[in-house]
């Protein structure tokens, strides 16, 4: 009983957050209209932070490391991959957005960490360390450096691939993928490749239970 109000409480402030962020995107960006028809959920190479045996139910996050939504999202995906281990994969995807000056900085850094195995390291890094580099306007590229050294990554090829515009290129299909998709804001979670549209915590944990179930 305890966990389960531990994530109800974090789940709150997810939604009081996203929404909040969702009204600001919604009013500057509009109506994105249909998904494109090439769009995907989830590609063979998205980052998946665990995965389920039989596959059946996948939740995917299009995410911002410097949205404060985000921030708050981060907790409450961590309990739910306890709470579910083993039955849900759970499935990170890039959306950088326009209004945060280091929101592709620090998506690069993590698909550069990612090219040495340590997508999830330097993921847990920009989410615990947000509240230092978040909302500057200048870049904060070799901040995400010293987080690469910190973990202990190949410094040479790190560098490479931060360089390499392959690496933008890849955060980037992913944001493509979103904006195809009808995201608006972050973050926006996908169930089963349907949008998760809900306004309470029980309601988002009865839609994973009832996608387990079917």
């Amino acid at each position: 009983m305890s966990s389960n109000l531990k994530i109800s409480a974090a789940l709150v402030a997810v939604f009081a957050v996203a929404l909040a962020v969702f009204g600001v995107v919604r009013a500057q960006g509009g109506d994105e209209g249909l998904p494109a028809a090439n769009a995907a959920v989830v590609r063979e190479d998205s980052h998946r932070l665990s995965s389920a045996a039989d596959g059946r139910v996948t939740l995917v996050e299009f995410l911002d490391f410097e949205c404060e939504g985000c921030l708050a999202a981060y907790p409450f995906v961590e309990e739910l991959r306890q709470a579910y281990d083993g039955r849900i994969t759970f499935v990170a995807r890039y959306f950088p957005m326009p209004g945060h000056a280091n929101a592709e900085n620090a998506a690069v850094a993590v698909e550069a960490a990612a090219q040495q195995d340590r997508f999830e390291d330097m993921y847990d890094r920009m989410y615990e360390t947000q509240s230092q580099w978040g909302e500057k306007q200048d870049s904060q590229a070799a901040v995400f450096r010293g987080f690469a050294e910190e973990l202990g990554l190949d410094m040479a090829a790190f560098d490479a691939a931060v360089a390499a515009p392959e690496t933008l290129e890849r955060v980037l299909r992913d944001r493509e993928d979103g904006i195809a998709l009808g995201v608006e804001g972050t973050p926006t979670f996908f169930l089963n490749g349907q949008k998760l549209r809900v306004t309470t915590t029980d309601e988002f944990i009865e839609a994973l239970d009832a996608a387990l179930a079917g």
